[in-house]
């Protein structure tokens, strides 16, 4: 036993391995243009094994009968194969590489003398190719193929020759940038151009975002006419005496004005003028959808003030020249629904149901969703402390609303693709 852990303890140590080194040498010569030397491959899926054998073939393009074997091109071919898959290189790909002016070196290690020599490559046998193939049409080309090459040449970029003049570039640069827009200018720009009613961007309260008389204006405000509201002895009449009576969205809050006895008169008041005032835009917006005349608003609409249609036409129509009658344009109703929104928005609470006023507009819902979205909306659904605010009940707790927060943050533009 003793003998045993002595011998054990005594066991003959490994040596430490010598120092390996390696020499390093740039090889001074490259390899002519007819030479296979070493080449690099890529496999972007199957790795071959290592023990793969490739071979490199030439595809030889004469260029003239006549032409010697020293004037034709060639492209180089490296494939291999196992028993199960066979490896051969892309020509396209490798042409398009060699035209992104990518440049290789190979290196090669010997292990006999432990030396790695680096190896300058020839020009990629597709560049190779391409110019023999301009060199042909040169030569023998049509008038149509000479005036491509010396198009392509006048379009290439000589990196060698902007070194000198880079920097009068860039002060040029500069000085034309002088006078573009800075970011807020733009911004800027880009707000005033808005379709929407007057805003204020800086607004901490969404009450704020959009002032009322920014929509309606305050001489329009004064003489809205809302006493037959009070002097109706039901909902139909009180339907009946707004401009548009085929809303849902109004006529159900015009009923919930008259029963809410918290708010007080003035609120009330100030309720019913807003509605009357969305009912008549409502039905400006299906009068102007065609060519009418001015005098036939008072008897389209006998219960709005001449004042009020008056400036509607103003500001959502215009007359064409050659015509005489007003007419809306895609961009003006656009304008138009965004008032017209903004204001449901003050009546809902900023929370509005863009679902049910899409259906009284008889519009698709994304039209009535993309306008909501350009005043500032987010589609979002209600925590129920919002529910409770609104009065809303929970049966409506999975239903998505416009939702206006302040400060306003409008959506970014989004670049178009070019289609080809």
């Amino acid at each position: 036993m003793a003998s045993a852990s002595t011998s054990a303890s005594k066991k003959r140590k490994r040596e430490a391995s010598p120092p390996q080194e390696i020499a390093f040498k740039l090889s001074s010569r490259s390899a002519a243009p007819g030479e296979v030397g070493p080449v690099l491959v890529s496999f972007p899926a199957l790795t071959a094994p290592p023990t793969t054998a490739f071979r490199c073939y030439r595809k030889k393009v004469k260029l003239d009968s006549k032409a010697n074997a020293e004037d034709q091109a060639s492209i180089l071919t490296v494939a291999g194969e196992t028993d199960a898959v066979e490896f051969e290189s892309n020509e396209e790909e490798t042409r398009r590489v060699a035209n992104a002016g990518c440049r290789y070196v190979i290196a090669v290690h010997d292990k006999r003398t432990s030396e790695l020599s680096v190896l300058p490559t020839p020009m990629s046998p597709a560049l190779e190719y391409l110019k023999a193939r301009t060199a042909l049409g040169e030569t023998f080309g049509t008038k149509k193929a000479k005036a491509a090459i010396r198009a392509r040449e006048r379009n290439r970029v000589d990196v060698g020759a902007m070194e000198g003049v880079m920097d009068h570039v860039m002060a040029g640069i500069d000085k034309a940038a002088d006078g573009l827009m800075t970011a807020e200018e733009a911004k800027e720009l880009a707000d005033t151009t808005r379709q929407v009613p007057q805003f204020s961007a800086t607004a901490t309260d969404p009450a704020d975002v959009y002032p009322l008389h920014g929509i309606i204006p305050e001489s329009e405000w004064k003489i809205l006419p809302i006493s037959a509201f009070y002097e109706a002895g039901s909902a139909a009449e009180r339907k009946a005496g707004l401009p548009f009576r085929g809303s849902e969205w109004v006529n159900a809050r015009v009923e919930a004005a008259m029963a809410d006895a918290e708010g007080g008169d003035k609120d009330r008041k100030r309720q019913l003028k807003i509605l009357f005032y969305i009912a008549t835009m409502m039905a400006f917006r299906r009068l102007a959808s065609r060519p009418f005349k001015k005098d036939d608003l008072s008897a389209k609409m006998p219960t709005v003030p001449g004042t009020v249609s008056d400036s509607l036409v103003t500001r959502f129509t215009e007359t064409p020249r050659g015509f005489r009658e007003p007419r809306s344009t895609p961009q003006l109703e656009l304008l138009l629904l965004a008032h017209l929104l903004a204001l449901c928005l003050r009546i809902d609470n900023y929370a509005a149901d863009h679902a049910l006023i899409a259906r009284d507009l008889s519009l698709a819902p994304e039209k009535i969703t993309q306008v909501f979205r350009s005043l500032g909306c987010k589609m979002s659904t209600l925590t129920e402390r919002e529910r409770t605010r609104l009065g809303l009940p929970d049966s409506v707790a999975n239903e998505k609303r416009a939702v206006l927060t302040a400060p306003v943050q409008f959506p970014k533009q989004r670049l178009k693709k070019k289609t080809r």
